[in-house]
């Protein structure tokens, strides 16, 4: 043996784990559009994505500010979040007033505006520095998301160039900002190419995609096309009937070149769905409101749609006791529903929100008023859409399945008719159900109609 000592082999460190970032989204979709892009971009230098609070270094809460009680809530988010975690930076659209989340809550690291992704980040930085390993930290094409893998909401644009007198959108997220097409229909392809069957196309305007950039074009797949509500339907629908997927369009203002896009409809390259935000139907209501305020035409044109397309959904929310309304512009907006037979409707009551103009007008509405209002509204279009979806039982029509059936359970799906979330599913039961997965668009034969449900079974296959 040599007599020659041999050290001893050092221990291999261990290795450091990767930071942890935890975050609550409140708020709309195009919300949720930002708190994926936040993820994304974390995610590409390295940090993890935690489900708890307790498995979190830092916790981003994307906050709403749009009414009041969304205000509250996300004062309460911040503050259940500093609770269970201790470190909270705030962002999103309650963050273009830090003053009011540091006051309620002056333990919170930092506070940033909406879409200020950059800001978020450097905030992340400076509270968990990142650990980033170029040949371990992968992030797909498509991002990373909050919605389940089969359906996901594709962004057009930022801000609004609406003035809305109950609005402060413009004040919060700035006037509209399109994104080139080629940008948005790259985004839309990754998501198809990871396996999504349902796009769902948002913006606080999407009728007004493109008007800030003069529709400037942009080359896609050796084309230039360009940046309009028309020309990214269609390219949309191409692209998405590839993949044997949907298409649907949500917070279309009711312009005259929406008009083009039914034929895109009646062909299938784009779900027959429009999400279109009357607010009300009062001449005198609308104008307070600074909306287009011609419901006559507002009516002819649906009718005219439902001739072109039979099958199209029309969703709207609208807004009872805004400051002046009587009960006489109250009973014109219950008739005008009747006329009009929206086949899916929400209904706020009016929020004197901070900073927007409605405030100073005249003729504010006594809260129970307000409340007596709105149930009755709620109740009155229950029965058009009841009427509505009775019109489909014995019908075949395709569901997107969302969850598949456990345990002796019905799958759930949703129609074209039916937007995640905010409207109705359809339940399938009988046989072959058991097999269904989520992201599967079947056939089924609509058995039974509930007031915003339908219950079907597989329809025999041909």
């Amino acid at each position: 043996m040599s007599d020659i000592e041999v050290p001893a082999r050092p221990k291999k460190a261990r290795k450091k784990a990767n930071p942890k970032v935890g975050i609550v989204s409140l708020g709309c979709p195009k919300a949720l559009v930002d708190s994926e892009r936040i993820l994304t971009r974390l995610r590409a230098e390295g940090y993890e994505i935690s489900d708890s609070y307790d498995g979190a270094d830092v916790v981003i809460v994307n906050t709403c500010g749009f009414l009041n009680s969304a205000r509250q809530e996300s004062l309460d988010a911040i503050g259940e979040a500093l609770a269970e975690n201790g470190k909270v930076i705030v962002t999103g659209c309650m963050g273009g007033n830090p003053n009011e989340i540091r006051k309620a809550h002056p333990g919170v690291l930092a506070v940033t505006g909406p879409q200020q992704y950059e800001s978020v980040v450097a905030a992340v930085h400076e509270a968990v520095p990142p650990k980033h390993d170029p040949f371990v930290d992968l992030v797909p094409p498509q991002g990373l998301r909050l919605t389940p893998r089969h359906y996901a909401y594709l962004k057009i644009s930022e801000g609004c160039n609406n003035r809305c007198t109950f609005c402060i959108i413009p004040s919060l997220r700035g006037d509209l900002a399109s994104r080139p097409l080629r940008e948005v229909m790259i985004e839309a392809e990754n998501l198809l190419k990871a396996g999504v069957k349902e796009l769902l196309v948002i913006s606080q305007d999407t009728s007004a995609y493109g008007v800030d950039i003069k529709y400037a074009g942009s080359q896609w797949r050796g084309r230039d096309v360009k940046a309009k509500f028309l020309d990214l339907a269609r390219e949309l629908g191409d692209l998405a009937a590839d993949h044997k997927a949907w298409v649907r369009m949500h917070y279309v203002y009711p312009y005259p070149h929406v008009d083009d896009v039914l034929p895109l409809m009646a062909e299938g390259k784009v779900l027959p769905y429009l999400d279109i935000p009357f607010q009300h139907a009062s001449p005198k209501i609308l104008k307070a409101m600074r909306r287009p305020a011609h419901q006559e035409q507002t009516l002819e044109r649906l009718k005219a749609w439902r001739r072109q397309v039979p099958d199209l959904t029309l969703r709207s929310t609208f807004i009872v006791g805004f400051p002046g309304e009587t009960e006489e512009d109250f009973n014109f907006l219950l008739d005008w529903l009747d006329e009009a037979e929206l086949d899916r409707v929400g209904c706020f009551k009016y929020e004197p929100v901070q900073g927007a103009k409605a405030n100073e007008l005249d003729g504010a509405v006594d809260e129970d008023e307000k409340q007596d209002r709105w149930e009755r509204f709620m109740e009155h279009q229950r029965l058009i859409s009841e009427r509505r979806m009775a019109r489909k039982v014995g019908q075949e029509i395709d569901v997107l399945i969302d969850e598949p059936a456990q345990d002796g359970d019905d799958a759930v799906g949703r129609s074209a008719a039916d937007a995640p979330e905010i409207d109705g599913n359809v339940f399938i039961s009988g046989d072959g159900v058991e097999a269904l997965q989520a992201g599967e668009i079947v056939r089924v034969t609509v058995e039974a109609a509930e007031d915003y449900d339908l219950h079907a079974t597989l329809a025999p296959k041909r």
